[in-house]
């Protein structure tokens, strides 16, 4: 009989109660749920936040060297970065070796006055007032092309693509030859006419042909700026010129591709960025009054060097973004550089300034990551990766480092 008692007791109760709400209940558990997650992806992106300040705020204050390669017999000798590896030249001949130590291809030669272009893991070395030159890459060589006339100036495209200048008396020919050393197009200018070509660079996919002509006007010096289009847009152009820029009372004596859409120009009084798969076009322009010391660029970034205005420093570089879309941006930072430097090349959001002896690495923030000296005598210093570890070319060693 109790058990009856406490069984109609309970069923009084549920009957008092409210029926249950299932969604209720589900939207409660997922809300809870969000709230955690939430929760945990806020103290993941502070943790996150936190070791990005300090890995740009980390200072380095020396180098371990981690692997150490013999070299020898390099007197009198030159060292570039060709791609990934080492490219070594001299008056008698040049030749390729990588990290490792080991040797491409070595090519020899008789030139008095090297000129010199690179693009990327392709070079072309001809002779000033010669008439050879050699198309090699990190591998092989590519072509050798002779020329009729001097050779005064030369470009040469990651693909192997080359637009040598030589003289003719009072006329420049544009002789610009495929990767297997065929002729594709011969343009010739005149001082007294279209100009004379100053500067000039291929496009890496060698496309695109930028060419600074300077030329007198009724007494007054001139810049034009012209871009050659060798593919099936400059086809359909008249001498396959598709762009050209007109610049009064300026000297323009380097123009540079960044990539296959991104050119740049340094006159004395400017910097010209301009933009273009086919057809470039003026994009941004700097406007400056002091002298430019030195340029510098990557496929990111561009660097002009002056000298001080701040006695406290030797130099100023102001580092533009090739990249930029608004030419508002197009000034990333001014910085300063207080040490003399043989070289000065560009990190993924770093800049490292060095000489034989010092080298200071700094990012983009303007923080001074690294400011050390090298045990040895550097000729050439290489990043390799993105994690702060760097090839030294010493007259002895390949020496890989790590800064610590």
């Amino acid at each position: 009989m109790a058990v009856i008692k406490n069984y109609m007791k309970e069923k009084e109760k549920l009957r008092g109660k409210e029926p249950v709400n299932y969604q209720d209940k589900i939207s409660r558990y997922k809300a809870r749920n969000l709230y955690r997650i939430l929760l945990v992806l806020v103290a993941v992106i502070a943790l996150v936040a936190i070791i990005i300040v300090q890995f740009r705020r980390h200072v380095y204050t020396g180098y371990d060297v981690v692997a150490t390669v013999d070299r020898s017999g390099f007197e009198g000798t030159i060292d570039k970065k060709l791609g990934g590896n080492i490219l070594t030249y001299s008056k008698d001949g040049v030749h390729c070796t990588d990290v490792r130590g080991n040797v491409a291809w070595n090519q020899t030669y008789e030139i008095q006055d090297v000129k010199m272009a690179i693009c990327g893991d392709t070079v072309a070395v001809g002779d000033y007032n010669g008439t050879n030159v050699y198309v090699l890459n990190t591998s092989k060589q590519l072509s050798e092309i002779n020329t009729t006339y001097p050779i005064r100036d030369l470009t040469v495209s990651a693909d192997g693509h080359v637009t040598v200048v030589v003289d003719a008396d009072e006329t420049a020919y544009l002789n610009t030859y495929d990767p297997s050393g065929n002729m594709i197009y011969q343009g010739w200018a005149k001082m007294n006419g279209s100009g004379y070509p100053a500067a000039l660079c291929l496009s890496p996919n060698g496309e695109l042909l930028c060419v600074s002509y300077w030329y007198v006007d009724t007494g007054v010096l001139k810049t034009n700026v012209v871009f050659y289009n060798f593919g099936p847009v400059g086809a359909n152009s008249n001498d396959f010129a598709v762009s050209a820029f007109s610049y009064t009372d300026v000297l323009i004596p380097q123009v540079q591709f960044v990539d296959d859409s991104t050119a740049f120009a340094v006159g004395d009084s400017r910097l010209v960025l301009y933009k273009g798969n086919h057809i470039p076009v003026e994009f941004v322009t700097r406007l400056f009054d002091e002298e430019v010391k030195s340029v510098f660029y990557s496929d990111q970034y561009i660097g002009l060097v002056f000298r001080s205005e701040d006695g406290d420093h030797l130099y100023r570089m102001d580092v533009f973004d090739a990249k930029t879309k608004n030419a508002d941006n197009f000034l990333l930072g001014s910085y300063y550089i207080d040490i003399d430097y043989t070289d000065i090349f560009f990190g993924q959001k770093n800049f490292a300034v060095y000489n034989e002896r010092e080298c200071v690495i700094t990012n983009m923030d303007g923080f001074e990551k690294f400011n050390g000296t090298f045990d040895e005598s550097v000729r050439l210093m290489i990043p390799i990766g993105k994690s702060y570890k760097y090839l030294l070319v010493t007259d002895t060693t390949f020496d890989t480092i790590q800064l610590k």
